[in-house]
């Protein structure tokens, strides 16, 4: 027979004899063993049968107890049978405290006249210790929740103690600055993951080889196992002065350093991508031969190299910093006229560019806003002319539009035909979100209506550009007004020319939605009706064009030289295009702050080829071995002394000319040929 039968047989025996009222008596121990025993469940976490039942006679104790349980799960030591009824006991008290209070207390009044005294006494007892199991579990998730606080409200005194010269993120409640970098968002991965997803992002990247030792982690660049084994080029960094919560900090190069960038300097002039090469096998982590080479690449169409190039560059420079310096505090300063500091600035821009044609917008913004923050007064790349592109790329229309609305005051961001366009787009892009309220969407577009508006009747010259490279013809109504055609672009200052032509190359795509071009057709019409009514706001910025955009500053012609757009490069004056441009230091400033000076070129008459030496003689740095510029009288070129010097390379060339001796002709030769 099965041990289901035999219990069932054994049920039967047992309960063949009638039950008395104090027959069905509850096995209490202490208070402690009734709460430790008194709530479990049965296992499987299966209700008994009839625990819910109330004035029910039972004739047999053990109906009360679910034969599938007890097989599962045998008794020990014949204890279990006690356990399940008060289980039973404890589920069906649970099931009446949860059909109400009214009810609860009829019921309670019936089985107290159904039940003996001792246990309607026991069922209150484990009603009391379900009550305080559900405080307990109510106590630890408060208890949690307010340790969470505590740490965050620790955290909050820890950052309103160290002030702003801790490097990590402010607190949550604080309203973090403009130009707050987060680490997070310079990892490309980070973004990439949020597109493709972790695994086909991850899938292809190798574990690091054990043997390759790094000697620190960093935030820019993640080393990789086929670079050069690190060691220290020479690089390094020093705090200058720290006032009013800034911080100034340089670069600095050893005399090891500078020795390697005066061949760096020597390879440049000879023009020969080779000598990079052989310069970077003695010393591979020089940054300024990193990132020439890389823009070597770069017009090779080899994106991967001149990409990990820069990256090589970049964690170079990063291992010097010194450690006050912090990329996310939006405090610490790098002065761009020192010559130490520009080659982590255009690794930066570089890297940035990088990203943005790899389809990182949001990593690109954020490496803009580290450019920006290193020295935002002086702008020295002039990244506002591109924080705005990178903004509404990245759907930052948020930022965006706090940046304009914080610095509007004392930058003059309106004046700028990029934010003067950017800005209501962002408005007009946020108005089409679904998830915001009505009342903001309604007032994002107002607002976007009349930013627009501004901007067109301040810069009329980039509508009918604008259109052109989006591929719409405009109306009639707009292409035969003045105020909109030819006369407009013509008569803009050519200032004014190079940023519409900047802004337009860079950002014209983000204009070409249907819904964005039919708001744009509106707003036009719009001002089309304000100036046929004599706005006196028309008058005024044109006034106002002729005055401010006379000339643009050095640091607008650095930006186009370095984002090489056409349009924007063909604008540039005169006086700029026909400069040597060099990619390690595009148009440095001309208050430069020297540490250290290159020394003087040697080069005597007696080496090198004769017409090289010709040529190089023509320079106006050209010296002889031992001379200086200083040298020489009161003249400033020194014509005496290069005239001098262009004689005798004549004369050396001369002679090492060698002529050969020709056959002379036979006499009966020439005399046959002779005319008549």
């Amino acid at each position: 027979m099965s041990r289901r039968a035999l219990r069932r047989l054994r049920g039967e025996q047992r309960g063949q004899e009638p039950l008395g009222p104090g027959a069905l008596q509850f096995v209490l121990h202490d208070d402690d063993d009734v709460e430790e025993e008194g709530p479990k469940r049965g296992p499987g976490g299966r209700r008994p049968r009839g625990a819910g039942k109330e004035g029910v006679r039972v004739n047999n104790r053990f109906e009360l107890i679910n034969i599938e349980d007890l097989e599962e799960a045998p008794g020990v030591n014949g204890d279990r049978t006690d356990c399940l009824l008060i289980d039973a006991a404890a589920s069906g008290n649970k099931r009446r405290a949860q059909s109400g209070h009214s009810e609860s207390k009829k019921d309670g009044d019936v089985t107290d006249a159904a039940v003996p005294p001792e246990q309607s006494n026991t069922s209150g007892k484990l009603r009391k210790k379900k009550r305080k199991q559900k405080n307990k579990k109510n106590a630890a998730g408060e208890s949690l929740e307010n340790g969470l606080e505590d740490i965050d409200r620790i955290l909050e005194r820890i950052e309103d103690a160290s002030g702003s010269s801790r490097p990590g993120p402010p607190p949550l409640s604080a309203k973090k600055h403009v130009l707050y970098v987060e680490h997070r968002h310079l990892n490309p991965d980070t973004e990439l993951k949020r597109y493709f997803g972790a695994r086909a992002v991850l899938g292809e990247q190798r574990p690091r080889q054990r043997q390759r030792v790094y000697p620190k982690c960093t935030w820019l660049t993640t080393p990789k196992s086929a670079w050069p084994r690190y060691t220290k080029p020479g690089l390094s960094m020093r705090l200058l002065e720290s006032r009013k919560g800034r911080s100034a900090f340089a670069f600095e190069h050893s005399e090891e350093y500078q020795q390697t960038q005066h061949r760096f300097l020597a390879a440049v002039e000879s023009m020969e991508p080779n000598n990079m090469v052989v310069l970077l096998q003695t010393s591979p982590y020089h940054v300024d031969s990193l990132l020439q080479l890389s823009d070597a690449c770069r017009f090779q169409e080899d994106q991967e190299m001149a990409r990990d190039l820069v990256e090589r560059a970049l964690y170079s420079m990063e291992c010097a910093f010194h450690p006050l310096f912090s990329l996310t505090s939006g405090t610490c300063r790098l002065d761009y006229r020192r010559p130490e500091n520009r080659s982590f600035y255009l690794a930066l821009y570089k890297q940035m560019s990088f990203l943005e044609k790899r389809g990182c917008p949001r990593t690109a913004l954020e490496y803009c806003k580290l450019i920006l923050s290193l020295e935002p007064d002086e702008d020295p790349l002039c990244m506002l002319l591109l924080l705005d592109h990178l903004a509404l790329r990245a759907r930052s229309y948020e930022y965006l539009i706090r940046l304009f609305q914080e610095w509007e005051a004392h930058r003059n961001l309106s004046q700028l035909p990029n934010f003067a366009f950017s800005v209501p787009l962002a408005y007009f892009l946020l108005s089409q979100q679904a998830d915001l309220p009505d009342q903001e969407l309604s007032s994002a577009r107002e607002k976007a209506s009349l930013l627009i508006q501004r901007a067109l009747i301040m810069f009329p010259g980039v509508l009918m550009p604008l259109l052109e490279y989006c591929s719409v013809r405009p109306d009639a109504a707009v292409a035969a007004h003045h105020f909109f055609g030819p006369d407009a672009e013509i008569s803009q200052p050519p200032a004014l020319s190079q940023l519409v032509s900047l802004y337009l190359g860079r950002s014209h795509f983000l204009w070409k939605e249907p819904a964005t071009m039919s708001w744009l057709e509106g707003n036009v019409h719009e001002v089309l009706h304000a100036v046929d009514a004599g706005d006196p706001a028309v008058e005024a910025c044109e006034n106002r064009r002729k005055v401010l955009y006379q000339r643009a500053p050095r640091n607008i012609h650095r930006h186009v030289v370095l984002s090489e757009i056409k349009e924007a490069v063909a604008a540039l004056p005169p006086d700029v295009s026909t400069q040597s441009v060099l990619g390690y230091d595009p148009l440095p400033p001309l208050d430069t702050i020297y540490s250290y000076v290159r020394p003087e070129r040697l080069s005597p008459v007696s080496h090198g080829n004769t017409i090289a030496l010709f040529f190089r003689s023509l320079l106006p740095n050209y010296a002889l071995e031992g001379e200086r510029p200083e040298d020489g009288g009161a003249r400033g070129p020194h014509l005496d002394q290069g005239l001098n010097r262009l004689m005798l390379a004549l004369r050396d060339m001369m002679a090492n000319f060698q002529f050969h001796d020709l056959e002379v002709p036979r006499e009966d030769h020439l005399e046959g040929d002779e005319w008549d």
